[in-house]
């Protein structure tokens, strides 16, 4: 995305990510520390990797993308290709072919090459790449979730707090925390101009999600591979994968995460075995400890309402952000407008969270956002977990939980987690069962 590198250094001193930005301008302060080459490796080579590649070399001092991974070698081309070409990116692209690494367990190799490294790879297999990287000893910027079952955040928990102990550097792609607009909206929120927050609410309502055809002779751990998005193993359910951006926003607000959570969902729409294991939609009641009601909504819907973003509700008035739009507002009771912001010449959030992340390693400033990241899909999860098993999910017993998703040391010889039955569909979680639990 084009940003205004004048808006950018002009901001510098606001609050991103609920943190004061020191007041030098970003580029004089890269001088200041020096302007030495960070090495960068991508893991997951998907059209969101290649992305958050391209605002990692638009930040401020040279970055060197030296190696690249994937499960899959046509997702490596496909993202290598598109970044060569791009005239102020090439000369930043130093991926030799024995650099371009193919497999499950390829990120250890990349890992090593690299100062930096990106995590994009379906969110099953963040906690395992986090903690090889943290071992490593590398800087981390990776994407939400963070997870898809609760060893899973456990295991993200615990490698935070060794990155902490090793003076690491780590962000979480949950950009709304740094974007301005989402910044003053909280801010706002948070200073009392709607009131006493009564209530929020978050939406996230699509019509599809991408469903890749399967191939004749394609084993069926390649198929969900390809297809992560419809397997809960691999993507964690639409909440934690989606509405984990809104969600985020009201524990930002809140200083806290829920403490309960039931819900109701299924399957309107997805059928046939194609579809995975997932549910389309998904209604969510999250409690906070002071009792106020988090109402989610997340849907796949092909010619319905579509809709994105979060609402604040309070005494005095309803904080706005959709995020369809570029201004966000407060409005009173009586339909008044009494405070609103767009953010028409901002920079991206997107890059506001990469320029924040690499600042942080070249001036050396604590960054890590591990903890409220993890939180954040812990809410998603344990929403799911209520949608799935039709009962209500206390806090304690969702980040407890020992029900296991994603196995370790996976290879191409293993079975897929999932398996279809004999008329080639996949089980779908029953609700009023704890056998829905995941």
């Amino acid at each position: 995305m084009d940003i205004s590198r004048r808006k950018f250094i002009s901001h510098s001193a606001a609050v991103v990510g609920g943190t004061l930005l020191h007041p030098l301008s970003v580029r004089s302060s890269a001088h200041v520390a020096g302007s030495d080459r960070l090495k960068l490796a991508l893991i997951g080579s998907g059209a969101r990797g290649a992305g958050a590649v391209r605002m990692a070399i638009r930040t401020e001092g040279p970055v060197e993308l030296v190696a690249m991974t994937d499960v899959f070698r046509d997702k490596i081309d496909q993202s290598y290709d598109s970044l060569i070409q791009a005239p102020d990116l090439k000369d930043h692209i130093n991926v030799p072919e024995e650099h371009k690494f193919v497999g499950l367990d390829s990120y250890k190799q990349a890992i090593e090459l690299a100062d930096v490294v990106i995590l994009a790879s379906p969110p099953a297999f963040r906690p395992f790449h986090f903690e090889a990287a943290v071992d490593a000893g590398k800087h981390v910027f990776m994407e939400k979730p963070l997870a898809c079952d609760a060893p899973g955040v456990r295991k993200i928990l615990a490698a935070g707090k060794i990155a902490d102990e090793k003076g690491l550097k780590v962000v979480v792609g949950l950009q709304n925390r740094y974007g301005y607009r989402q910044n003053k909206l909280v801010e706002q929120v948070k200073n009392g101009t709607i009131g006493t927050m009564t209530s929020a609410r978050v939406h996230y309502l699509i019509p599809d999600i991408t469903l890749i055809p399967r191939e004749e002779n394609q084993t069926e751990l390649e198929f969900q591979l390809r297809n992560w998005r419809h397997f809960c193993w691999l993507w964690g359910g639409s909440p934690a994968a989606l509405t984990i951006h809104y969600t985020d926003v009201i524990n930002w607000a809140k200083d806290a995460h829920p403490i309960r959570a039931f819900g109701s969902g299924g399957r309107s729409v997805f059928s046939g075995s194609d579809r995975g294991d997932v549910f389309d939609n998904f209604y969510i009641e999250f409690e906070y400890a002071d009792g106020m009601r988090l109402h989610s909504a997340t849907r796949h819907v092909p010619g319905g309402w579509n809709n994105r973003g979060f609402y604040f509700h309070g005494s005095e008035g309803v904080a706005s952000h959709p995020a369809t739009s570029r201004i966000s507002e407060i409005k009173n009771y009586d339909g008044e407008t009494v405070w609103s912001y767009e953010d028409e010449d901002d920079p991206s959030a997107f890059q506001l969270a990469m320029d924040v992340f690499f600042r942080s390693v070249r001036e050396d400033i604590p960054h890590n956002d591990t903890e409220w990241g993890a939180n954040s899909t812990m809410t998603d999860i344990m929403g799911r977990m209520a949608v799935h098993s039709g009962h209500l999910i206390e806090w304690d017993e969702a980040l407890n939980s020992e029900v296991v998703l994603v196995p370790e040391n996976l290879t191409w010889d293993s079975d897929a987690p999932v398996q279809p039955n004999q008329d080639g569909n996949y089980p779908i979680p029953v609700p009023g069962s704890k056998s829905g639990i995941v």
